[in-house]
């Protein structure tokens, strides 16, 4: 596989950048911080998306300040071309894939699940294989080393596809266990199944079924017996009830019929007393309707119809009065409205000279507060002058200050911000100072111990001896610096004290001015408040001038409304004298109208009970006719039925009711026999069906037991062989990958320490020197240890490119910052290892670095710059110089 284009918008520290690589090393060079090691991770990101962000969230990857993200890739993989294509995009406060497509020379591919899937098939490796085999992130260039043999055989495993094939052996033993486990399960229930069947064949239940269906034979025929017996014995029952229940129903009617007749002849005669009473009722009204027309004549003789008629005359007389009691109402109304109007003209008048005497009250108080507020005037401009002699007094503070009124507090904090620095400054040289202490203390214990204080190597020509002097210098130049420095922050003490006095005088000075545009502003109020409250004293002294004139207006209005009044009452007094002179005719015509109604109602009265009396009599006739029926019908009821006949009834209703209770019971008890022997026949088959259910289930279960028996077996040998063939295979890698881990580091650290590296089965490493003695790798030196893990590395990545079978090339080889570790002369061998790598057979290997050297050993370099104004990353592709130590190819 090979990168051949990256193109980043918006990604990390980069704002645009488009990198492509070529074959061959090439090296990624710049300063700290410039962000050579985000374009890795835009390569890595771009292949296995969230994945390749360990505990960091897509939103990590957006530039800060915007809101969406692109990464492009192409890469050659197996001579053919590929395109990932990524972008992200912030919704609220989280980022989301919007787009993420994989180009193929044969389909396209969308979806960050798919596409990830995708490119670890392709690679044959997923992301955490990736910075395990392919690429050394920095920081992590002693992770194999570092990490426990578990560890390193798990990773390595993985990388190598032996993972896989315990994972298999794994899913193979836990698939034994399960078959086991239901093979036991299924052998329990065969040992129970088979012992329910031999307890129900051991029960006879044929011949329990036999004799329980010839007892419910027996037991029918007995049944039918009783029910023939009981039939006929109901029969006589009813036979009897029936000649009975006639008897009972005549003597009822009989019954009825006595008191029928003796209701007749009761209505018959309380008719007749009500035809007595109506005629006495129709003399009564015939005497009443005499003296009513008596009356009349009476009270026509006392008034004067001339021509007209009683009604007409009354109508006349009415509407007249209705006249009068309007006329009456409306003069009662005018003498309301008037006395109404009466008082509001009173309270009106009361209330302006209650407003005037109020004004003039308020005008008084006016005159007072005047006094009052020329007086507070003169002793407001009083304090203005004392404030103003103050001010001055103050300021005259900085006449031999070194600064101007109103710059303390700026130059305060300024000599503020600088005891800071000066602080921190002092905190950083002390810890400078600690720092040098330690290790002129640990390097004197070294020397002590004949080693040497900067590398820990024995003292004999080592080049580092001289180091302690140089520290001794350096302790003595940081603590000449702490001297200096205290004596600055203890002069910008004094400044400080010296500032916070003249700013108390500046805070002091605004005080009294804001206190003097105070009592300036309050003067003005007060003289504006002068002006306004004689305008307001006027004012009120016209406002009561103007009350009492009206208030006058008022009275003499009173007066006038008062006559007024008297007319009206006078006319009141005539209205009621007329009203008197005609009620009495008015009355009188009214009762004359009252005796003609009265008249015409007794008239209709009489005729109505006449005609009352004469339907009573026809009523009563038909009574009678009524009463002589039920009589002759009562005679022949009472001779219907004879005594015997309803004794011989009563015997034989009595014993049929005697028989039919007991042979209920027997009934009963033989109806509960044939149910109790019916449920156990049901109960017997029952059984026999369950029997022959469980008989087809054994065997059932006994042929399952046989597969799984068989199944068991087939998972014990898959678990067998897997374990074996890993096993196999990995003493296989085991070997090989010592023996290339031997030959790399063989070719980047050519010298006489050590003779070889052992890797065993559980993939513990063990360096061995020339005089035989074991280390273990953590006892190397910083810069050994380093170039140990990237031979490590190396010997890996050869294993996989060789081990893995069919067509699989490998990922470019990614070195970002490998030389952390190592010095001069450690960086020369890893320039030797990268050179190794090349003709080895490795396409394309990608360093990130700011050492010169490495930059020297490039095919191609690419430069990373930092933008301070904008802070963007950005790209510049070139050659390296002429100085380089790896020739091209």
């Amino acid at each position: 596989m090979r990168v051949d284009r990256v193109r980043l918008q918006n990604f990390k520290c980069y704002g645009d950048a488009d990198l492509s690589l070529e074959r061959g090393v090439t090296v990624v060079h710049g300063v700290n911080g410039s962000g050579k090691s985000s374009l890795l991770e835009a390569t890595f990101f771009a292949l296995y998306g969230s994945k390749a962000l360990d505990d960091r969230t897509l939103d990590d990857v957006i530039t800060t300040g915007e809101d969406e993200t692109e990464i492009e890739l192409w890469f050659t993989h197996d001579g053919r071309d590929y395109h990932i294509e990524r972008h992200l995009k912030l919704r609220g406060d989280r980022a989301t894939t919007t787009k993420c497509v994989l180009e193929t020379p044969a389909e396209t591919i969308e979806g960050a699940r798919d596409v990830r899937h995708e490119v670890t098939e392709l690679l044959r490796m997923d992301a955490e294989a990736f910075v395990n085999c392919a690429y050394v992130r920095q920081g992590e260039v002693n992770k194999l080393i570092h990490a426990s043999p578990s560890d390193r055989q798990d990773m390595i495993d993985d990388l190598l596809q032996l993972g896989a094939l315990e994972e298999y052996r794994e899913r193979a033993s836990k698939a034994r266990l399960g078959v086991k486990s239901v093979l036991d399960g299924q052998r329990e229930v065969v040992d129970d199944v088979r012992t329910q069947v031999q307890r129900k064949e051991d029960k006879d239940l044929h011949e329990r079924l036999n004799g329980l269906e010839s007892r419910r034979t027996e037991i029918n025929e007995e049944l039918e017996h009783f029910e023939t017996q009981r039939d006929q014995a109901q029969e006589t029952l009813e036979t009897a009830e029936d000649v009975l229940e006639r008897h009972t129903e005549t003597q009822a009617e009989i019954s009825d019929l006595a008191d029928e007749l003796e209701e007749l002849r009761a209505k018959i005669s309380e008719t007749e007393q009500q035809r007595n009473e109506a005629k006495d009722r129709i003399r009564d009204l015939e005497t009443e309707r005499e003296a009513l027309e008596d009356e009349r004549e009476e009270l026509l003789s006392a008034v004067d119809l001339e021509e007209t008629t009683v009604d007409a005359r009354i109508e006349t007389l009415e509407a007249r009065d209705d006249d009068l009691r309007d006329d009456l109402e409306e003069v009662r109304v005018a003498i309301t409205e008037t006395n109404g109007e009466l008082d509001r003209l009173r309270d009106a008048a009361a209330d302006l000279e209650e407003q005037a005497e109020t004004a003039r009250e308020k005008a008084s108080t006016l005159e007072d507060r005047l006094e009052d507020d020329s007086a507070a005037i003169e002793d407001r401009e009083g304090d203005l002058e004392e404030l103003a002699d103050e001010i001055a007094t103050t300021r005259a503070k900085f006449d031999d200050a070194p600064i101007a009124f109103g710059e303390a507090a700026d130059k305060r904090e300024e000599l503020e911000q600088r005891r800071e620095e000066l602080t921190d400054e002092i905190n950083e040289s002390t810890a400078e100072r600690k720092t040098v202490e330690n290790a002129i203390d640990e390097g004197e214990r070294l020397l002590e111990e004949g080693k040497c204080p900067e590398c820990g190597q024995p003292v004999e020509e080592s080049p580092h001896v001289d180091v302690l002097d140089d520290k001794r210098e350096e302790l003595t130049t940081i603590e000449e610096r702490l001297a200096e420095l205290e004596a600055d922050r203890e002069d910008l003490d004094d400044r400080l004290e010296r500032l916070a006095d003249l700013r108390d005088a500046e805070r002091r000075v605004e005080r009294l001015e804001e206190n003097r545009e105070n009592i300036e502003q309050l003067l003005t109020e007060k003289r504006d408040t002068l002006t306004e409250r004689r305008e307001q004293r006027e004012t009120l002294l016209e406002d009561a001038e103007e009350y009492e004139s009206e208030a006058a207006e008022k009275r003499e209005a009173v007066s006038d409304l008062e006559e007024t009044v008297e007319d009206k009452r006078a006319e009141l007094g005539e209205i009621n004298s007329e009203r008197a002179e005609i009620k009495p005719e008015l009355e009188s015509l009214r009762r004359i109208a009252d005796i003609d109604d009265e008249h015409d109602d007794i008239t209709r009265e009489i005729e109505t009970l006449r005609e009352r009396r004469q339907s009573w009599h026809q009523l009563n006739e038909e009574r009678r006719d009524t009463l002589s029926s039920k009589r002759e019908r009562k005679r022949d009821l009472e001779s219907e039925f004879d005594d015997g006949r309803i004794e011989t009834a009563r015997t034989d209703k009595q014993t049929a009711e005697s028989y039919l209770e007991q042979v209920g019971d027997k009934l009963d008890e033989l109806e509960e026999k044939r149910t109790e022997i019916q449920n156990a026949i049901g109960a017997v088959e029952n059984e026999l069906e369950e029997l022959e259910r469980l008989r087809e289930r054994l065997s059932d279960l006994e042929a399952r037991c046989e597969q799984l028996e068989s199944l068991y077996t087939e998972a014990e040998t898959l678990q067998t062989t897997y374990g074996e063939l890993r096993t196999e295979l990995r003493q296989r890698n085991v070997e090989t990958l010592e023996r290339l881990l031997n030959e790399t580091f063989e070719l980047v650290y050519q010298n006489d320490s050590y003779a070889s590296i052992e890797l065993d089965g559980d993939y513990r490493l063990t360096v061995y020197q020339k005089d035989g003695e074991a280390l273990e790798p953590e006892q190397l030196s910083g810069g050994e240890r380093a170039l140990f893990n990237l031979s490590l590395r190396c010997a890996i990545y050869r294993l996989l490119a060789e081990g893995v079978e069919g067509t699989a090339p490998m990922p470019p080889l990614i070195l970002d910052e490998p030389t952390v570790f190592l010095d001069s002369g450690h960086v020369t061998q890893l320039v030797s290892l990268v050179e190794s790598m090349r003709k080895l057979g490795v396409e394309q290997i990608v360093v990130v670095s700011h050492d010169e050297e490495l930059v020297g050993a490039a095919d191609s370099l690419v430069r990373v710059e930092k933008d301070a104004t904008s802070n963007r990353s950005r790209l510049e592709q070139g050659e390296p110089p002429e100085t380089a130590l790896l020739a091209a190819e």
